[in-house]
This record gives structure tokens, sequence and C-alpha cells, in this order.
């Protein structure tokens, strides 16, 4: 007797399988890379392993497959259903938070925050420089998103130092407490990290709640982060000159000097209302098309805006979304049998694998879960987080700004994951030891 191939667990398992052929996949892109070269530029072999090559359209393939799969084993009616019924406002949120942040005026205004901040530290401005943005770029995903963090503090790293001469260890040093630190940076309050927007509001946790279990250590864990790496890479950091370090009249673009203070706060005015209105698609969707007229009204003070890095990682979380979902098979009975210790290192070793504000929804669907397993499970949800791209949200969207800096083949998802142990193992220690 055939099995029947129509039946939803079989679909299951078979996303299941093509959920671990993506994750493997993010692990080749390299490969890809370098076998795209091996083709004439511009030819079709060429182009296709060149795509294959990006991370950011990895989990928008399989997913593609996996709706494909569906329709020829559930039909139209039912792949429809599955597609309406999953929520697609994180991707859309991370898009418009990046392109807007990536806007001249906001960068700007960042750049004074954290520059600001960074000469009152008496050190060579290229440490002072890289400690702020390691310690307060992260932290500012607490009021204005992590997504929205990330996206600001990777520009100003990407702009002051791996613009510069470094190495290939420091730019990998760097990447990895920014990725562990913008994963905990946001849950001083319950509205900025993903894997808490999650869970907040059915458990009952407010920005109470999150700085007496969450905050202090969070705060903690990455003040050490960012003091640790630039501790280590000192030598290497102090010959690193920062836009701000250099004098007015040598600098080359003058753009910055030029925006007003009111093109500033009306951009600023736009992010506070799109991330307050982040769980509403329609509005801050509406509120985004307004912004783009005001970026065409203000272009004196613009840059090209960034539209393309956006789109990407909106793919690869829209991906994520879709191939998510299915998984609850095997998540669920996994994370219900596990005790507090089991389930926090449990969750930050599948962080690492798959999506951590995936996991904690699941979490939330577990109605036996005790206080201590809710707090276990986003604990070790967000200490996790940077270890690879597709464990926190915001890490594409790091990932999409930077990747160029390290050469033609891109960022090593191996060398990422081992430049975040030893920040993840802070982490570790902040969220779960202390």
């Amino acid at each position: 007797m055939l099995p029947d191939f129509s039946s939803t667990a079989t679909l299951d398992v078979l996303s299941t399988f093509l959920f671990l052929f993506a994750v493997i996949h993010t692990f080749l892109v390299r490969w890809f890379q370098r076998l795209a070269k091996k083709f004439p530029h511009g030819s079709v072999g060429g182009n296709l392993f060149h795509l294959l090559g990006e991370v950011e359209v990895v989990f928008g393939l399989w997913a593609g497959l996996f709706v494909l799969f569906s329709w020829g084993l559930k039909g139209g009616d039912e792949t429809i259903a599955y597609l309406e019924d999953r929520n697609f406002t994180e991707p859309a949120f991370v898009f418009v938070i990046m392109t807007i942040c990536s806007t001249q005026p906001v960068l700007s205004a960042a750049r004074q925050l954290i520059s600001g901040l960074s000469r009152g530290i008496p050190v060579p401005p290229g440490i002072a420089f890289t400690f702020t943005a390691l310690f307060v770029g992260p932290l500012l995903g607490s009021f204005i998103t992590e997504p929205a963090a990330m996206t600001v503090t990777a520009l100003l790293l990407l702009e002051n130092v791996y613009s510069k001469h470094i190495s290939l260890k420091l730019k990998y040093a760097v990447l990895g407490a920014l990725f562990v630190n913008i994963s905990i940076g946001g849950v001083l309050t319950p509205y900025a990290a993903p894997p808490v927007l999650m869970v907040a509001t059915d458990w009952g946790w407010d920005t109470s709640f999150m700085m007496k279990t969450f905050g202090w250590r969070a705060i903690l864990a990455t003040f050490v982060i960012a003091a640790g790496t630039v501790w280590a890479f000192r030598n290497e950091l102090k010959n690193v000159k920062p836009v701000f370090g250099v004098k007015e009249e040598q600098q080359a673009d003058r753009t910055e000097m030029k925006i007003p203070a009111w093109v500033k706060l009306v951009h600023i005015g736009f992010l506070v209302a799109i991330v307050l209105m982040s769980h509403h698609l329609v509005i801050f969707g509406a509120l985004f098309l307004f912004f783009l007229g005001l970026v065409s009204v203000t272009r004196e003070y613009q840059r090209e805006i960034k539209l393309r890095e956006g789109l990407l990682v909106a793919f690869f979380l829209g991906g994520l979304v879709v191939l998510g979902g299915p998984q609850r098979w095997w998540l669920e009975p996994l994370l219900s049998a596990l005790n507090e210790t089991s389930l926090y290192f449990g969750v930050t070793a599948l962080t690492a694998i798959t999506d951590n504000a995936a996991l904690t929804y699941l979490g939330a669907q577990v109605p036996t879960l005790s206080d201590g397993s809710k707090i276990a499970l986003v604990a070790g949800a967000v200490s996790g987080g940077g270890l690879t791209v597709i464990a926190n949200a915001p890490n594409p969207a790091g990932y999409g700004i930077l990747n160029r800096s390290f050469g033609d083949e891109g960022i090593s998802p191996g060398k990422l994951f081992l430049a975040a142990s030893l920040p993840t193992l802070v982490v570790i220690i902040a969220f779960w030891v202390l």
C-alpha cells in the first residue's frame, strides 16, 4: 500500500528536510561563490552559482521549493491558505526599518550620539569609537528595535572601522561581538527583541520585569564583550581613524554637516512612529510610503536610498517564516520534555540552526511551561542569537551591510560561529550563571 503523500504529517517531515538543506546551504555559500568564478562573467552558469552563493536568498529559495511541493501534494487551495496564515509582518518591518535607518539624516543623528559619547573616553579614537559602537549601539535596540540598531551600528562600523585597513581577524572579532550584543541588547524592554516580542504579551512581561530579569544582565554582558574585543585588538584599533576624528577641512564629504536639525528630527519621528506601529503592517506600510515622499522632498540631504539590501533581508526572513511554521511537530515535544537548565542550553544550541523568535513563539504555544522554563526559553534564545546568520532576525541585515568588507567570498559561516563563541560564553555566564 502506497503512503499518503498528501497528508499534513508527510509535508511537515518534508519541510524539516528542506529546512535542514537550507541550513546546510548557508554553510556552502562560499563554495558556490568560488564555483561561480569558474564560469565566464555574466554567463547563465556564473549568475546561477552567484545567486546560490548569496546567503540572503537561501531560505527564500528553499521556501519556494517547499511551496511547489505543497502545491503538488496538497493542492493550490491549501497551499495558499497556509501562506495566508503565515505572519509576514516581521520581514516587512525589517525591510522598512533597514531602509529608514540607512538614510543619511538618521545615520547622522546616530553618528553624533555614538561619536559624542566616544569622545569622552580617554583612549585613542579608534578604540573609543569601536567600544561605544559595540556597547551603546546594541543597547539602542531596546528602544528603536534590534533591526534598527543592527542597521545603524553596522553602517557606522562599515564607515569608521571596516573601511579602514584592518586585519581579517579583527573584522570577524567585531562581527561576532556585534551579532551577540545585538541579540541581547533588545531585552531591556518587551517590544524590541523579536524572541521577546513573540511572548511578552501572552506571558504578561512588562518593562519592569524585563529590566529586573534580563536587562541588567544584558548591560553587563554587552559591556564586557565590547571592552574585551577592543582590549584584545587595542594595538590595531589605535591606528584606526574614525570619520569624526578627522578635521572638518580634511573631510571629502561635507553632507553630514549640512543636514538641518529639523530634517533629522522628522526622520527620527517617522522611525519612532513606525516602531510604535511595528505590529500593524497596514499602518507602518502607509507611514513608509509617506516617508519615501519625505526622502524625495529632502533629496539634497540624502544619499541613494538603500532598498536592495532591505529587500534581500526581507526575502531571507520571509523564507524562514514559510519554512519555520511546519517545524512545530518536533520542536514542541522537545521543548516540553526539558528541565530549565537543559531547556536553556538546548535552546541556545537550537538557536544556531533556526530563528530564535520561532523558538520562543513555539514555546508560547506550550501551556505547561513553568515560569522558570519561560525565562530559560527566552534567555537561551537570545544567548545563542549571534552564532549564525539565521539565529536572530537582525543578523541578515548586518550580514548584508558588512559582507563585502570580507573580500570576494564574503563572510564565512564557520568563522562567524568561532568569532561569536567567546562572546556567547560571556552571555551564558551573565544570563545563567550569575
